[in-house]
C-alpha cells in the first residue's frame, strides 16, 4: 500500500514546482468587504438576488462545507470542477508526462478518459472486461508498466451499469503504484456502493462524483473529486481560478437545501428502471436485459443498428453502443419519465426487422 509521501512522489515536477495564480478571494475570509481589487463592474445589472458582476470564490468554500456535512467527508477532501471532465483532465495533467506515461481504461467505459490522455499526449493501455463486466486483475497486473501512472475505474460503469466489488477496488489500490481514480458519476442510485469510506486508508485515492446525473443539474455541470487534502491542493494550484459559475454555485445551494427531494426523485427513478426492465424484457426484439445499479439499462436487442435508427425515425434518442467492446447490437437506455418510457415501449412493440 503507499503512502502519502510516495503518493505525492507521483505528481509531475513541473507541477510540483508551479506557483499558482492567486487572487485577493484567496486571501481574504471575511464579508461586507469593499472589493477593489479584481477591475470588476461594481454594478450588478442583471439579477439582484445574482451577484453576477464579482468573481466567485474560487475555492467554492461555502459549497463544499455543504457537500461535506451530506457526503461525511472533510472539506479539504473536495475539489470542485466543471462538471467530472475537469478533474479528469486535471489528474492526467497533475500525474502525467506527456510522450512518456500511460493511464490505463477498462473497456467497454466512459470516453472521456481516453480523450483527455490523448489531449494531453498520453498513452492509454485498454482492458477489456470480463464477459460479467468485473475486473481482469491477473490481466490488468500483468499488463502494467512503470510508466502506468493512473487507473480509472467507473463503478457503476457506463455503459454497462455495474458496479465493481470493493474487494477488487482495494487490490488495486494496494498493489498498484499509481493513482487509482473510481468514477462513481452514478453512485446516488446506489449509495450504500461508494467508495469514500475508502479515503482516509488510501492515498492515492481519488473518488469522482456529479452533480449532473441524480441531482438533476446537469446544465450547471458541477463535479466533484474527493481525495486526500494534498491531492486536493494539487488540482487546485492547477484549476483555472473561477472555474464555477456563480449562477451554478446558487443552483447547487438550492439542490442541497432540497436533497430529501432529490433523494425522493431518487427512489422513483430507481422503481421505475425496474419496472421498464421487466417491459423490456418482454419485447421480442430484446434478447437481454442487463442489471443495472444506475439510472439506465443495457439492452441487447437483435440488431442494434436497425433498432436505433426506427427509435430515432419515431422520436426517441437513445445510445446505440454496439460497437463497443462486450456490447455487440446493444442500446443504453436512459430511464426517462413514466410517460416516456412507456413511449418507448409502445414504439419497440411496432418495431419490425
Amino acid at each position: 500500500m503507499m503512502t502519502l509521501s510516495e503518493t505525492l512522489e507521483l505528481v509531475r515536477p513541473n507541477i510540483m514546482r508551479l506557483k499558482p495564480y492567486s487572487s485577493a478571494r484567496n486571501e481574504f475570509t471575511g464579508g461586507n468587504a469593499i472589493l477593489l481589487d479584481a477591475n470588476e463592474n461594481p454594478y450588478n445589472l442583471w439579477n439582484d438576488d445574482l451577484i453576477v458582476n464579482r468573481y466567485p470564490d474560487p475555492l467554492q468554500r461555502e459549497a463544499k462545507l455543504k457537500i461535506a456535512e451530506i457526503k461525511g467527508v472533510s472539506p479539504e477532501q473536495i475539489f470542485l470542477g466543471n462538471g467530472s471532465d475537469e478533474a479528469v483532465d486535471l489528474i492526467i495533467r497533475c500525474f502525467c508526462e506527456p510522450s512518456t506515461d500511460s493511464i490505463v481504461i477498462f473497456s467497454p467505459t466512459y470516453g472521456m478518459y481516453s480523450v483527455c490522455a490523448e489531449v494531453n499526449n498520453v498513452q492509454v493501455k485498454e482492458f477489456i472486461l470480463n464477459n460479467d463486466f468485473s475486473i481482469n486483475l491477473q490481466q490488468f497486473f500483468n499488463g502494467i508498466s512503470p510508466s502506468t501512472k493512473v487507473v480509472f475505474i467507473c463503478s457503476p460503469n457506463n455503459p454497462t451499469g455495474n458496479a465493481q466489488p470493493i474487494e477488487t477496488i482495494e487490490q488495486i489500490l494496494s498493489k498498484f503504484r499509481g493513482i487509482v481514480v473510481v468514477d462513481e458519476a452514478y453512485i446516488d442510485f446506489c449509495p450504500e456502493k461508494t467508495y469514500l469510506s475508502l479515503l482516509n486508508r488510501y492515498p492515492n485515492l481519488v473518488v469522482l462524483q456529479t452533480f449532473s446525473k441524480a441531482w438533476a443539474m446537469a446544465g450547471a455541470r458541477i463535479g466533484i473529486a474527493f481525495a486526500n487534502p494534498k491531492i486536493i491542493a494539487t488540482l487546485n494550484k492547477v484549476k483555472f481560478p473561477y472555474n464555477i459559475g456563480v449562477p451554478s454555485l446558487s443552483f447547487l445551494s438550492r439542490a442541497i437545501e432540497q436533497y430529501s427531494n432529490t433523494k425522493s426523485l431518487i427512489s422513483q427513478i430507481v422503481s421505475e428502471r425496474e419496472l421498464l426492465r421487466l417491459r423490456l424484457q418482454q419485447l421480442s426484439c430484446v434478447k437481454m436485459v442487463y442489471p443495472s445499479d444506475s439510472n439506465f439499462l443495457l439492452v441487447k436487442t437483435t440488431d442494434a443498428n436497425s433498432v436505433y435508427n426506427y427509435l430515432l425515425n419515431n422520436g426517441i434518442v437513445v445510445r446505440n453502443r454496439t460497437h463497443e467492446p462486450l456490447c455487440n447490437n446493444c442500446l443504453r437506455i436512459t430511464v426517462g419519465k413514466p410517460y416516456e418510457n412507456s413511449k418507448l415501449i409502445q414504439i419497440l412493440n411496432t418495431y419490425r426487422p
